[in-house]
């Protein structure tokens, strides 16, 4: 019997691509689910040290829902690096503005935090409208339940 462990290499990864209709989709959910498939886990062959994960394509990123008052209450910051320079938006005004940021940072939230995450996340590929230039490498469609779709909440 073979007594190694299976460590699948990325060279030998075959990354498939897929595409998101992100429309009606509660964020925190949907980015979850893009996430585990950024990272590839998933496949049988999920290795923690490499990228073994798929490219993933969202579009209709503007027309994604968060739920209870979040879209009010929820602020994203960030520091400029000056005194002072702390910056706040709301959901809200960042859905507006930069639909594409909000779907992009719940997912990198759910990514790791080093190297390895960083190159996971450059795989995701978010599109505020209807439309993506990702039709040559044939995305399959990913289909995402939301509640609404017969599955249970928590």
């Amino acid at each position: 019997m073979n007594d190694k462990s299976f460590m699948a290499k990325e060279k030998e990864v075959v990354k498939r691509w897929y595409v998101v209709d992100a429309a009606d989709k509660i964020l925190g959910r949907l980015s979850s689910e893009i996430a585990k498939k950024l990272r590839g886990k998933d496949k049988a062959i999920y290795t923690p040290h490499n990228d073994a994960g798929d490219f993933v394509v969202v579009v209709n990123a503007d027309k994604v829902r968060l739920t209870g008052r979040k879209l009010d209450q929820k602020i994203y910051r960030r520091y400029t690096g000056f005194i002072g320079g702390l910056r706040e938006v709301a959901a809200k005004t960042l859905l507006a503005k930069k639909p594409t940021e909000l779907v992009t940072r719940a997912v990198r939230g759910m990514l790791p935090k080093n190297t390895l995450g960083r190159r996971q996340l450059k795989k995701l590929k978010v599109y505020a409208g209807p439309e993506h230039p990702h039709a040559r490498q044939k995305p399959e469609p990913l289909v995402i339940k939301s509640l609404e779709d017969g599955k249970e909440g928590r």
